[in-house]
C-alpha cells in the first residue's frame, strides 16, 4: 500500500479533542504580516509584551548560573532557593504566609495553566471560564475534553463588573474548575478582596477547584503595590492554585519562567504531570528569577507608572471615538474597546492591520463574550499608541466601515 493509500485510510491528524480546538487567532493574525507590503509600517500591539527588554540585573544573574554551570536538572518543583524566595515574595505583598513546599516553579504561566488542567480535569468535565479571557486559559480545560462555560463580565458602562449572583446559579456541585484571571487580560477587571471571599465560600460548599490566573497582580493601578489575591483569603488545603509568571511584571516573557501555589494534597499528582512534561524549569533561568524576586521592585514600579500613564493617555481618546465603548482599566497592560456595529472582530482586526497597519487582538480570541471587542496592549512607545489610535479613527470615520 502507497503512502497514499494509508493516509486516504489512516489520515496523519491529531486526536479529534485537540483537532476541535481553534487555532490562536492573536498568533495567526500575528504571523500574516509576512503576507503585507515590506513598507507598510506595521504597528504591532496585539501581543501582551512590556515596553522594555529584560532587566540587566536579571540578565546578569542568568548568566552568572551559566558560567557557574547551573545546566543540570533541578527537583521537579525548581530549586529550593527559588521556591522559598517566592513564598517570601508572597509575604512581602501581605498574603498569608506560604510554605515554601506549596510552590511549584514552572515553565512559565501557561504551562502552570497547562499542568493544573492536566491534573485536573477529565474529558466531559464541567469548567466555567469568567470571560473575556486570555484564550490559553480555557483552551487548555478544552484540550483536556472539558465542557468549558464562558460567564460574561459585564461592560456598565463605567467599569467591568462580575455578576456574583450569575457565577454562583452557573457553578454548582457538577462543576469541577471556576477559572478566573485577574487583574483580567484583555479588560484590566480586577476582583476584590470581598468577591474573592464570597466566590471561595461557593466553591468550598459546591466542592469546585478555584484556578486564579494572578500574573498581572503587579500591573495593578489601586491603591496598593499588588491586586488583591486568593492567597489573602484562602487556607492552605482550600482547593485553590493561583497561578503567576515572571513574564509581565519582570519583562521576562522569552525566558518561560511561573510558578503556583498549590495545596499541599496536590502535590504529589503534580510532581508526575511535571516530570512527565517538562522534568523542570530550565535550570539558569531560576537563578534569574530569584534576582527579579530580590532586586525586582524599582523596575516594577517604573513599569506600572509607565502604563498607567500609558492608559491614561489612551482610554479618553479611543472613548471619544464616534461609536466606541472603552472603560480605563484596573490592572494589566490593554485598552480593550468595543466598536458598535461590528460583530466579526477576527474580520475587523485583519482590515485594520492591512488598510492601516495597527496590528490589535480581535476580541473573538478571547472567548465569545470578546465578540466585537479589541484588544490594544499599551505597553508601547506613547507616541506609537497615540498614532495608532489616529489610524483607527481614520479608519473609523470611512463611510460603509
Amino acid at each position: 500500500m502507497s503512502i497514499g493509500e494509508l493516509n486516504r485510510e489512516w489520515p496523519t491528524r491529531a486526536r479529534s479533542g485537540v483537532e476541535e480546538i481553534s487555532p490562536h487567532l492573536i498568533r495567526r493574525l500575528a504571523e500574516s504580516v509576512s503576507t503585507l507590503p515590506p513598507d507598510l509600517d506595521v504597528l504591532r500591539l496585539w501581543y501582551g509584551e512590556g515596553l522594555d527588554p529584560t532587566p540587566e540585573f536579571i540578565r546578569e544573574a542568568c548568566e552568572r548560573a551559566l558560567r557557574d554551570g547551573q545546566t543540570f536538572y533541578t527537583p521537579n518543583f525548581g530549586i529550593d532557593e527559588l521556591r522559598a524566595e517566592i513564598a517570601a515574595y508572597c509575604g512581602r505583598l501581605g498574603r498569608r504566609p506560604v510554605d515554601p513546599s506549596r510552590v511549584v516553579v514552572t515553565s512559565a504561566g501557561v504551562s502552570a495553566l497547562a499542568l493544573v488542567n492536566q491534573c485536573l480535569v477529565d474529558p466531559g468535565d464541567h469548567v466555567v471560564a469568567v470571560s473575556p479571557v486570555w484564550p490559553n486559559a480555557f483552551e487548555g480545560a478544552r484540550v483536556m475534553g472539558a465542557r468549558v462555560q464562558h460567564l460574561p463580565l459585564r461592560l456598565d458602562g463605567e467599569a467591568w463588573r462580575l455578576d456574583l449572583d450569575e457565577l454562583f446559579a452557573a457553578v454548582g456541585p457538577d462543576t469541577r474548575v471556576l477559572l478566573l484571571n485577574s487583574p483580567s487580560n484583555p479588560t484590566g477587571w480586577t476582583m476584590t478582596s470581598a468577591e474573592q471571599q464570597a466566590v471561595l465560600d461557593h466553591c468550598r460548599r459546591t466542592g469546585t477547584w478555584v484556578v486564579a490566573d494572578e500574573v498581572y497582580e503587579r500591573l495593578y493601578y489601586g491603591p496598593a503595590t499588588a491586586a488583591p489575591s486568593f492567597l489573602d483569603v484562602a487556607e492552605p488545603g482550600d482547593r485553590l492554585v493561583v497561578c503567576n509568571s515572571f513574564s509581565k511584571a519582570w519583562a521576562m516573557t522569552g525566558w518561560r519562567l511561573g510558578w503556583m501555589v498549590v495545596p499541599p494534597g496536590l502535590l504529589p499528582a503534580l510532581a508526575k504531570i511535571v516530570e512527565f512534561n517538562v522534568s523542570c524549569a530550565t535550570t539558569f533561568v531560576q537563578y534569574g528569577g530569584i534576582a527579579a524576586l530580590r532586586d525586582g521592585e524599582p523596575f516594577v514600579a517604573r513599569q506600572v507608572a509607565t502604563y498607567q500613564a500609558h492608559r491614561d493617555a489612551v482610554v479618553p481618546r479611543l472613548a471619544a471615538l464616534p461609536g466606541v465603548r472603552v472603560v480605563p482599566s484596573d490592572g494589566a497592560f490593554y485598552a480593550f474597546f468595543g466598536v458598535e456595529g461590528q460583530t466579526d472582530s477576527v474580520a475587523l482586526a485583519d482590515r485594520l492591520l492591512r488598510e492601516t497597519g495597527v496590528g490589535l487582538a480581535p476580541g473573538a480570541a478571547f472567548g465569545p463574550t470578546g465578540e466585537g471587542y479589541l484588544r490594544m496592549c499599551i505597553a508601547a512607545p506613547e507616541e506609537q499608541l497615540i498614532e495608532a489610535v489616529d489610524r483607527v479613527a481614520a479608519f473609523l470615520s470611512r463611510p460603509g466601515t
